[in-house]
């Protein structure tokens, strides 16, 4: 581990993947209510987690913060949706990965934030965590749309679960709103780089890379899709190569040098 947690952040961090694991473990024998309830409550426990470890504790941030981040704004999405298409099912698989998260983010609570940075870093930072979570919300979609044509060539119920043409039409709405605030967020920290960072140039890094590279795929997939109606499982698989990317490009990266090499920084 990286630091020792405070007791208050150990016991919202605790409370919050038992509440995920309720729904998890449980899906088949909770009433609809009772599992909408707990993962309600997860939820709002894993916010207060996030919020304590930028107002309570010393801020810190790393690879397994920035994932829990995205998980919450996932499950957030989810929520929302849910008020719309009430027979989206994805609760016991979000709810795992909620759980998953905040521990993740209890044993690997990243480095120190330097009072020096820059006060656009946030918002930068903001940029790019947003397009984490929309791209992993198109993600989802995409695995719920697989699922769905799966079930389709089983000839299973065809009333059970979002239509296909609904999940395809969600996850590449997903898909461009991700690139757009990719797209900010890549174009904030090349033009801005000496703001941000205190350095003047631009940091070829393997965040930066690895961004590019995703920014790339992703521009490939949507123009794809609109000038040669690009869909099923060849988008799902470019959709899913350039979301790989961009998990390797702050996280993947954040991942080697914080557990494999133990470097804070």
């Amino acid at each position: 581990m990286n630091s020792s947690p405070s007791p208050a952040s150990l016991v919202l961090t605790l409370a919050a993947a038992l509440a995920y694991a309720v729904p998890a473990a449980g899906a088949a024998r909770l009433s609809e209510r009772a599992a909408r309830m707990a993962l309600l409550a997860a939820w709002l426990l894993h916010g207060l987690v996030l919020a304590w470890g930028l107002l309570g504790d010393p801020p810190r941030f790393g690879f397994a913060p920035a994932l829990s981040v995205t998980a919450w704004l996932v499950l957030t999405v989810y929520a929302v949706e849910r008020q719309m298409f009430p027979q989206l099912q994805a609760r016991w698989a979000l709810a795992g990965l909620g759980s998953l998260a905040v521990l993740l983010a209890l044993a690997y609570p990243g480095a120190p934030l330097h009072v020096s940075a820059s006060p656009w870093l946030p918002l930068h930072w903001a940029l790019g965590i947003s397009s984490y979570g929309l791209f992993a919300a198109a993600v989802v979609h995409a695995w719920l749309m697989t699922r769905a044509e799966r079930h389709i060539r089983q000839a299973a119920d065809p009333h059970a679960g979002l239509p296909l043409l609904t999940l395809e039409r969600l996850t590449f709405r997903f898909a461009t709103a991700g690139f757009i605030l990719l797209s900010a967020t890549l174009f904030a920290g090349l033009l801005f780089s000496d703001a941000l960072y205190g350095k003047s140039g631009v940091r070829w890094d393997h965040k930066t890379v690895f961004s590019i590279l995703a920014w790339g795929v992703f521009a490939f997939l949507l123009l794809g899709r609109l000038r040669f109606g690009w869909r099923g499982r060849k988008a799902v698989r470019v959709l899913y190569v350039g979301s790989l990317l961009l998990l390797l490009a702050y996280a993947g990266s954040r991942f080697v040098l914080e557990v494999v090499l133990r470097r804070p920084s």
